[in-house]
């Protein structure tokens, strides 16, 4: 029913962290931090499908969608992005979709689909050199 001292305690050093490292951060950083978190979001979720934890699942699944939707989604740029713009966009679209259903259906095996398919775009985005990111977004 309570929260030890100890749990509560390094919840609020996370939360510190979390909040200088955002603080901080360059706009390429940033999205760097929403696919870790919506990395750690989906594997979360599959481990509630697969251990029943419906409260933790939706939890979880919300926030996915959450960063996918206000965090990925809205850092688009249309105008200057073209055509990786717009697939990446239909790629989010297509992953919410899929994460929904996974809600629906209670099905571990639509997040690893999730997974999958953002892992590569996550990792080739945090392959970019930072030098090269903080020139893009100065030009």
């Amino acid at each position: 029913m309570f929260t030890p001292v100890s749990m509560r305690s390094a919840n609020a050093y996370k939360n510190v962290g979390m909040e200088t490292s955002v603080a901080g951060a360059t706009p390429h950083q940033l999205v760097g931090l929403l696919f870790d978190a919506l990395q750690q979001s989906l594997s979360a979720a599959k481990g509630a499908i697969q251990r029943g934890d419906f409260p933790s699942k939706g939890r979880s699944i919300s926030r996915a969608v959450r960063i996918l939707e206000e965090g990925l989604k809205a850092s688009l740029d249309a105008e200057r992005g073209g055509n990786l713009a717009a697939n990446l966009l239909s790629l989010y679209d297509f992953c919410i979709f899929r994460i929904s259903e996974a809600n629906l259906r209670n099905d571990a095996a639509m997040v690893d689909e999730v997974i999958r398919v953002i892992h590569p775009v996550a990792d080739g985005w945090n392959q970019i050199r930072s030098d090269v990111a903080v020139q893009s977004y100065q030009a």
